[in-house]
């Protein structure tokens, strides 16, 4: 006969639960590197089987406690860099050129990729998905525009949208007008 030895406290268990440390994140239980309670079934049956979790032994929950302090000073710096760089683009003033009418209602419309290309060409390392707003820019003016780096750190930028050169429209009292002769 041969013996299989399966891994303590889950398989067989009579136990009403068994500890298994997530090795990916599973939808309605926890994230990756969690120490979640299930039923012997359920860690027995499918999240071995898949690999989507392991026994949570004394020397995995050390592990994770590492782990988890490392992943923590990681993102301490991380923020730190983004508050810099909010600092940095609060201070900062965006100008986008866009072709509108006569009321100052654009053709178009401006919205996050174009903030973020031009927070870009200045210098400043803005997605798009970290630009918020409302909805798109329709008409020429200033705005104040919320950015979110981090759900720690927020920061606000002004944009300027101004008509572009070639697209201004001049009302007929600022046409030069030429004389005669």
């Amino acid at each position: 006969m041969v013996h299989v030895s399966r891994p303590r406290g889950v398989a067989g268990s009579t136990n009403s639960s068994a500890e298994v440390l997530l090795v990916h994140d599973v939808e309605h239980l926890g994230k990756r590197g969690e120490i979640v309670k299930v039923k012997p079934g359920y860690a027995r049956n499918y999240l071995l089987p898949h690999g989507l979790a392991t026994v949570a032994t004394e020397e995995n929950k050390k592990m994770v406690e590492l782990h988890k302090e490392k992943l923590k000073a990681i993102e301490a710096s991380r923020i730190r860099d983004l508050t810099k760089i909010a600092e940095a683009v609060s201070k900062y003033s965006a100008t986008i050129e866009a072709n509108a009418t006569a009321d100052n209602t654009l053709y178009g419309s401006v919205v996050a990729r174009d903030i973020s290309d031009a927070l870009k060409a200045a210098g400043h390392k803005i997605e798009p998905d970290h630009v918020k707003l409302d909805g798109p820019i329709k008409e020429l003016g200033m705005y104040t525009v919320k950015l979110k780096l981090h759900e720690k750190v927020q920061t606000e930028v002004k944009v300027w949208v101004v008509p572009s050169a070639a697209g201004v429209w001049w009302p007929a009292s600022f046409r030069r007008i030429e004389s005669p002769g």
